[in-house]
């Protein structure tokens, strides 16, 4: 449209916008803040420039999704299963999901990334073959979980919990779905 905004709530000056991003940015600027009170956080420019990548790349795949659609229940997948993401990635760089981050365990989780995004290509993202992919995601998340308690059983269990996150996206999928065909 030509004022910039669309029925999805994308508009320049959407409060939501505002909120997510300077949530992102706060979150950014929260390491540098306590680098000046402690020395136990300690943080370089590639730890920050990979934080930014990784909050923009997920602020920008959110966008996109919410300009390309208008069901808020195929956004609400969209916003878990990058989460589910984004929580894999950054537990896994910052101390791992099981052992610590230089276990190879934890290679198992890109992995999981990779069936997730395979699936969501080849589902070229629709509501009905996201479902699929990010139930197939869960499934994988909770077999390393499962493999992961045999090394690390805390760990294990934890990155288990993360396929409850895919789990709720692909059930956001899968309604979004049913809606859509209704």
């Amino acid at each position: 449209m030509a004022n910039g905004t669309n029925s999805g709530g994308a508009g320049r000056l959407n409060p939501w916008r505002i909120l997510c991003w300077g949530t992102a940015a706060a979150l950014l600027l929260t390491p540098l803040v306590a680098m000046r009170f402690t020395s136990e956080v300690n943080w370089t420019a590639s730890d920050f420039a990979f934080a930014g990548i990784m909050f923009g790349g997920v602020g920008a795949i959110y966008e996109f999704t919410v300009r390309r659609s208008n069901s808020n229940r195929y956004r609400a997948g969209v916003a878990f299963a990058l989460a589910a993401a984004f929580l894999t990635v950054w537990v896994n760089g910052a101390v791992g999901m099981i052992g610590d981050e230089g276990d190879p365990a934890n290679l198992m989780f890109a992995g999981v990334l990779g069936i997730a995004l395979a699936g969501s290509v080849l589902a070229r993202f629709r509501a009905r073959g996201m479902a699929i992919a990010m139930f197939a995601a869960a499934l994988a998340q909770a077999i390393a979980g499962g493999v992961g308690m045999t090394i690390d059983p805390l760990g294990g269990v934890l990155s288990s919990a993360f396929a409850g996150l895919w789990l709720l996206s692909a059930a956001l999928f899968r309604s979004a779905a049913k809606v859509r065909e209704e």
